[in-house]
């Protein structure tokens, strides 16, 4: 019961920018662990994801590499449908510019709402220096009123304007910690992304190389097969002609 009064007093205290500033702190705090949620999720199913599909094309089985990514949640997989559509269709270029174009479509959606950290982290330490001018100024209004400059006078209005400040300055701490994490985690998982899809496109190309080897070695083979039952025909043709 005391901790609540406590807590009541020192909400009346800080006046209406400690709310403000609480209510930041907590938006800050869903922002955070909604982010954290989402890209531990995300590298989890980007490594499974990717090693599914690289098994798959090391194996030569196209179809089932795509099936993988179909079947998958992970944002990577719409980067790989993006080659495995262009494949066959466009050059080795197109398709690495086709893809790289998706896989920076999917590293832009993973910021998220991000912003709301670096706003919170930059504002709050103002919204409390708005609550300590408010309190200097109470403090001094009370002055005017009493004509006396007691402790009992200005003591409100110095504890709003304190503990403003404070709580402004511990929120936006925490707020810019947060923000600098996810940064940091962000470029390394962008780093990663980018060499798993650069992996992908040179397995794609591999796999289209090989192929087109194969279709030519049949052609190929095939064109000599009927070449040489051409040659067998003439020299069945010239050998009844000299008898």
């Amino acid at each position: 019961m005391s901790m609540f009064a406590n807590l009541t007093s020192l909400m009346k205290a800080g006046g209406f920018t400690l709310a403000a500033m609480l209510l930041c702190s907590v938006v800050a705090l869903a922002v955070a662990i909604e982010r954290a949620i989402y890209l531990w999720s995300f590298t989890d199913r980007m490594r499974a994801l990717s090693e599914s599909v690289k098994r798959c094309l090391y194996r030569g089985a196209l179809a089932e590499a795509r099936t993988a990514c179909e079947r998958s949640k992970s944002p990577l997989a719409d980067v790989m449908l993006v080659g495995f559509e262009r494949m066959g269709r466009s050059s080795p270029e197109v398709l690495g510019a086709a893809v790289d174009r998706e896989r920076q479509r999917v590293a832009l959606g993973m910021r998220g709402p991000l912003w709301v950290l670096g706003t919170v982290g930059a504002t709050t330490p103002f919204v409390g220096l708005f609550g300590t001018v408010v309190g200097i100024m109470a403090a001094f209004e009370a002055i005017g009123r009493s004509k006396q400059a007691g402790i009992e006078v200005v003591g409100p209005g110095i504890a709003e304007a304190l503990i403003s400040t404070a709580v402004g300055i511990g929120v936006a701490v925490i707020a810019l910690l947060f923000f600098n994490y996810f940064q940091a985690r962000l470029s390394r998982t962008n780093v990663e992304l980018r060499l798993l899809v650069e992996e992908f496109v040179e397995l794609l190309r591999e796999h289209a190389g090989t192929s087109k080897s194969k279709t030519a070695s049949a052609s190929k083979a095939a064109d000599e097969r009927v070449g040489g039952g051409e040659d067998q025909g003439k020299d069945a043709t010239e050998s009844s002609a000299a008898n």
